[in-house]
C-alpha cells in the first residue's frame, strides 16, 4: 500500500460511523474445579476511531480477561465483539484470525520482538504474513520505523537498541498495517518515566494521524494524562467513565 492508498484508507475510515469497537454485555465465567468465579459482568466498551481509552483497574478487576476478549483470544459467555464493523464474537477460528490481521494491531509489556530479526524486518513481518512482497513490505516497515522516529536505527537488531527504542520499533509494528484498533498491554510498564512519556506521546500522535482507535490497560496513572476516555474496571465492571 502506497502513501496516497493508505491516507485515502485513514480519510474513508474517519467518515464512517463503524467505530473501531463496539463491545456490548461481555460476560465471562471460569470454572476452578466445582467452583465458578466470574471475572466479567455486562462490560460495554465503545472505541471511536481516532480515539485513545486508557483502561484501568486494581489487578483482577478483569482488564486482562477483556482484551483477550476482545482480541477473539478467549470466548465470552455472553455479549458481541464488533472491530471496525466485523462480529469478532460471530466467526470461527480462521474467521478471528482473518478480523485480527485485518484490523488490529497489539503492543505488550514486552516488546515481543524477534531478536534475529533487524527492526526493519521485525515491522515488515506483519505485512509479510498477510502475502506482501519483501520490497513492499519493507518499504512500508522503513516509512513507518520514519514516523517513530527510529528510520536511522532499521539495521539493528532488538539486542543493539534501548529500552524506549525497542518499545517504539513494537508501535511501529503494529501500526504497520494500519489497522483500525491497537490493543496495549501496560505498554509503559517496563519503560522509566522518561521512555514512558515518550512511548505514550508517540502513540497519541499517531492516534490522531492515522485514525486508529487505541485501547490502553495500565495500573501506571501516568498513562491516563491526555487520553480522551479512562474508563476504571472494578469488580468486572466499568465503575466509571471520565
Amino acid at each position: 500500500m502506497n502513501e496516497s492508498d493508505r491516507a485515502d484508507q485513514i480519510v474513508t475510515r474517519e467518515k464512517s460511523a463503524i467505530p473501531a469497537l463496539l463491545a456490548k454485555g461481555l460476560t465471562k465465567t471460569y470454572a476452578h474445579g466445582e467452583v465458578a468465579v466470574p471475572v466479567l459482568h455486562g462490560v460495554d466498551l465503545t472505541v471511536g476511531v481516532g480515539e485513545l481509552v486508557a483502561l484501568v483497574g486494581r489487578s483482577g478487576s478483569g482488564k486482562s480477561t477483556l482484551l483477550h476478549i476482545l482480541a477473539g483470544l478467549d470466548d465470552a459467555d455472553t455479549g458481541s465483539v464488533f472491530v471496525h464493523g466485523e462480529n469478532m464474537s460471530g466467526a470461527n477460528v480462521d474467521g478471528r484470525a482473518a478480523i485480527r490481521n485485518r484490523h488490529l494491531g497489539f503492543v505488550y509489556q514486552m516488546h515481543h520482538l524477534l531478536p534475529e530479526f533487524s527492526a526493519l524486518e521485525n515491522v515488515a513481518m506483519p505485512l509479510r504474513l498477510a502475502g506482501r512482497s519483501r520490497s513492499e513490505a519493507n518499504q512500508s516497515a522503513r516509512a513507518m520505523l520514519e514516523s517513530v522516529g527510529l528510520g536511522h536505527r532499521h539495521t539493528h537488531r532488538p539486542s543493539a537498541l534501548s529500552g524506549g527504542e525497542r518499545q517504539r520499533v513494537a508501535v511501529a509494528r503494529a501500526l504497520v498495517a494500519d489497522p483500525a484498533l491497537i490493543l496495549a498491554d501496560e505498554p509503559t510498564g517496563n519503560l522509566d518515566r522518561d521512555n514512558a512519556a515518550h512511548v505514550l506521546d508517540l502513540m497519541r500522535r499517531l492516534c490522531r494521524e492515522r485514525g486508529v482507535g487505541i485501547v490502553i490497560a495500565t495500573h501506571d496513572a501516568a498513562v491516563t494524562q491526555g487520553v480522551d476516555r479512562v474508563v476504571a474496571l472494578d469488580g468486572g465492571r466499568v465503575a466509571s467513565e471520565r
